[in-house]
């Protein structure tokens, strides 16, 4: 039996929570006890530390070795693939 991944569930989770603070925004109701400033300053940090942890997670190589290095592994994984 297929079963439903978790990635699904939590998608369809937030994607209510979405549609229901629209809706309660779109009725008069505030639903979040944040203010704008607020809301903007988090969306600003999340996006700040989602760019500073994938720029430091990749490979940046800055050194003529690095470089140097990089090209050599790709060449290995190209010879070494079976293509």
């Amino acid at each position: 039996m297929n079963k439903i991944s978790v990635g699904t569930i939590s998608r369809t989770l937030v994607l209510f929570a979405a549609l229901l603070n629209q809706f309660l925004t779109l009725t008069g109701k505030n639903p979040l006890p944040f203010s704008d400033d607020e809301i903007y300053d988090g969306i600003t940090m999340l996006l700040t530390t989602a760019a500073s942890l994938w720029a430091w997670w990749k490979n940046n190589s800055f050194t003529k070795a690095a470089i140097a290095g990089d090209a050599y592994k790709e060449g290995y994984k190209y010879t070494h693939s079976g293509m």
